[in-house]
């Protein structure tokens, strides 16, 4: 294990970490004016902080100069990697690309446009390593455009908190440290990269949030626009059912069918009332036609429920992935087992 060493902790018990202590990754976009900016102050931050670290530009398909400039750097600076895309793939991608590279104890994400402040990481790390497994930035000032990125942002966030349950004021902070070990059992797809403590809190990680600075852009153009608020939207529907669901969907379509055979039962003692006491014509009544439509609606959302209900145990068992992630396993004294993962069989 060439890229291990070996440390000694405050009680004097000798643990295995791998050399580099903190990964910092950066999707990147079309940002040559802010790249060698970005570079020699982040270079500055983690001088400063006097950690091991390595910095990972993720270029997710540039059409400007920014893969030459990475290129540049990176065969210059041994603590800089660069991972080039052969087109677009999107942030998540970009950032899932980052976690595959990264070999850092802790994961560090931020933005390569300079709004993120990068001597602000050291609030980060000081947040882990007080046994936090995420700390998540809070733009408490942000210098952004207040109609069009300010305000969606504040209703998104507080949506997002109210569904997910994860109390936190700003979600699409990018600047966020991450225990690898809590963010490598994550799996990110789609445009889920702003959901990642939501999937993170899902396996019991402990979430902390600090105020950090931001900066107004300075160079380059924003890759977000409004449309981005309505994606985040319609994500949210997902994540909920990812969050609530994804072991036991029949509880959400067994629910929704029971709550339409309530409704069609509803449909039938009103037809059945108004035939008795108006003498209403059965066949023209509208809770008539109500009464089979929740009838159909019933049956086919417990039909859904079992499809899922299957889909999901194939999913489960060709994948081997666990139910739950256990955190230590005490086994006789002084025996402490770490991040130990069992799978559960069923």
């Amino acid at each position: 294990m060439a890229n291990e060493k070996v440390k000694t902790e405050k009680s004097g018990k000798r643990i295995k970490s791998t050399q580099v202590e903190v990964s910092v990754i950066l999707p990147v976009y079309n940002e040559e004016d802010n790249i060698v900016r970005q570079y020699e102050k982040l270079t500055s931050s983690m001088h400063k902080i006097g950690k091991k670290y390595e910095i990972i530009f993720v270029d997710d398909g540039s059409v400007d100069k920014s893969v030459e400039l990475l290129s540049e750097i990176a065969q210059r600076d041994k603590n800089v990697k660069l991972v080039a895309f052969r087109r677009n793939f999107g942030q998540t991608a970009a950032m899932r690309a980052g976690i595959d590279h990264a070999v850092g104890d802790i994961i560090v994400f931020m933005d390569s446009d300079l709004q993120n402040e990068s001597d602000d990481i050291e609030l980060l790390l000081d947040k882990i390593e007080e046994g936090y497994d995420v700390a998540a930035g809070w733009r408490k000032k942000r210098h952004d455009k207040f109609f069009t990125r300010k305000v969606p942002s504040f209703f998104a966030n507080h949506i997002i908190a109210w569904v997910t349950g994860v109390k936190l004021h700003d979600l699409g902070c990018s600047l966020k440290a991450f225990r690898a070990d809590i963010l490598k059992k994550v799996k990110l797809y789609g445009e889920m990269h702003r959901f990642i403590p939501v999937h993170a809190s899902w396996i019991g990680a402990s979430i902390i949030e600090v105020p950090v600075r931001h900066h107004a852009r300075k160079y380059g153009k924003s890759k977000y626009g409004m449309m981005r608020t309505f994606k985040v939207l319609l994500d949210l529907i997902t994540i909920k059912f990812l969050g609530s669901f994804s072991t036991k969907p029949i509880y959400l379509y067994g629910g929704l069918g029971i709550a339409t055979m309530f409704l069609a039962a509803i449909s039938a003692v009103l037809v059945i009332t108004m035939k008795i006491f108006w003498r209403m014509n059965i066949t023209g009544n509208p809770f008539f036609q109500l009464f089979f439509l929740f009838v159909i609606l019933s049956v086919i959302l417990a039909l859904m429920g079992v499809q899922t209900e299957i889909l999901i145990r194939i999913y489960h068992e060709s994948t081997h992935r666990s139910p739950y992630y256990v955190k230590d396993v005490v086994d006789g004294p002084g025996n402490v087992k770490k991040n130990v993962k069992k799978v559960k069989k069923s």
